[in-house]
């Protein structure tokens, strides 16, 4: 799996996951599909093509604005060889902006070099993930990620109007 990913994760009622995905391959789009149901993660997926793009969901713009159809996320999975705007774009961007700052961001590449690991941590990534190349390695960390989501608390961001926000 070599291609730009970047997932948006919401966990709203009834434990649905919303997910937004950065991707230029379809391929990959179809596998990541297919490792989230296997999974039996409940989520909804939205795809887009770059980090441009993702930048456009995070700050609702164009297509995005309506955040009925496209709510805020609350955990981002951003791949750092995206075409347009990369990965460590798009972090810098997003860590600039205090409205972002509760915004919990975790690399998922295949780069395991380690000035990209050291780079993306200095750029305030909450973690850093080698993009699983199996299928079945693909649907195990689609359901970690699940389940650590079901337990973490999370601040909601200012224009939210609960303090906290419980996942189950």
């Amino acid at each position: 799996m070599g291609a730009s990913i970047v997932f948006i994760l919401k966990q709203v009622k009834h434990g649905v996951l919303i997910i937004l995905l950065a991707e230029d391959t379809p391929d990959d789009v179809l596998l990541l599909q297919h490792a989230f149901q296997k999974a039996g993660v409940a989520h909804r997926l939205e795809v887009v093509c770059d980090g441009m793009e993702a930048m456009e969901y995070l700050n609702g713009e164009n297509a995005y604005a309506d955040r009925e159809q496209h709510p805020f996320p609350e955990v981002l999975l951003l791949d750092l060889n995206m075409p347009r705007m990369n990965g460590f774009e798009v972090l810098e961007q997003v860590r600039r902006e205090p409205r972002y700052s509760r915004l919990l961001i975790h690399v998922l590449t295949a780069s395991s070099r380690e000035a990209d690991v050291q780079r993306a941590y200095d750029l305030g990534a909450n973690s850093y993930v080698l993009k699983p190349s199996r299928v079945s390695d693909l649907t195990a960390f689609a359901s970690a990620l699940n389940q650590w989501h079901q337990f973490v608390c999370l601040p909601r961001y200012p224009c939210e109007k609960a303090e906290v926000q419980r996942r189950f």
